[in-house]
């Protein structure tokens, strides 16, 4: 089963959006809201327009406006996986 992963989303979210420089992005951030990581909804809705075309997925906006930290958002793009796998 495909799955999106914390390193994976790093690396999307600094492609897509940046990085601050005060940010440590190679630490344990998957319970920092995305604010807090210096990542707007701006960000967020960039990286996910990323993920829907490379994984061919679709989010709800309103679940992506629910997922304010790295471990919400994963867990609602590897559900979205697992439903497309399971199709």
């Amino acid at each position: 089963m495909e799955r999106l992963e914390l390193s994976e989303l790093v690396t999307l979210l600094r492609e897509c959006a940046g990085e601050e420089e005060w940010t440590d992005l190679d630490g344990d951030i998957l319970d920092t809201p995305f604010l807090d990581l210096g990542y707007d909804s701006l960000a967020i809705l960039q990286t996910t327009g990323r993920i829907e075309r490379d994984y061919g997925i679709t989010f709800d906006e309103e679940a992506i406006d629910a997922a304010e930290t790295p471990r919400q958002y994963l867990h609602l793009v590897n559900d979205l996986l697992a439903a497309r796998t399971a199709a």
